[in-house]
């Protein structure tokens, strides 16, 4: 294991904020809860998280249900949180929230109907 700092709960939870303000620990875990449209929008997050994940190879616990994922992370090898938790938070965060900018070539998902991905994109 690389030399990597540990948080207890109450430290962890000191350096949420920004970015990682929709985050909380709980049970030992950064944790983030993404509300979906459904099914086909809940497996479209999981697999780009595992994406992610694989290419850090730090890997998640991933909840997956109808309407939601859930993002549990910690590090096995330390038993506690680390800054490689922290650091993959950031970037599932970035990817996951990122839409085009407005008036560019990307349209982005229409935030109606089926075709809708996380609840509250509005």
């Amino acid at each position: 294991m690389s030399n990597l700092q540990a948080y207890d709960e109450e430290q962890a939870r000191a350096r949420l904020g920004g970015a990682l303000s929709c985050w909380t620990v709980e049970q030992g875990h950064l944790r983030r809860r993404y509300v979906t449209s459904g099914w086909r929008a809940s497996m479209l997050l999981a697999n780009g998280i595992a994406h992610l994940a694989e290419l850090a190879w730090h890997h998640p616990d991933l909840h997956i249900a109808w309407g939601s994922v859930t993002v549990d992370l910690s590090t096995h090898e330390a038993d506690a949180i680390t800054d490689r938790d922290f650091e993959l938070a950031a970037m599932i965060e970035r990817q996951v929230t990122w839409r085009p900018d407005s008036g560019g070539a990307l349209d982005g998902t229409p935030r109606d109907g089926q075709w809708r991905l996380l609840a509250g994109d509005d």
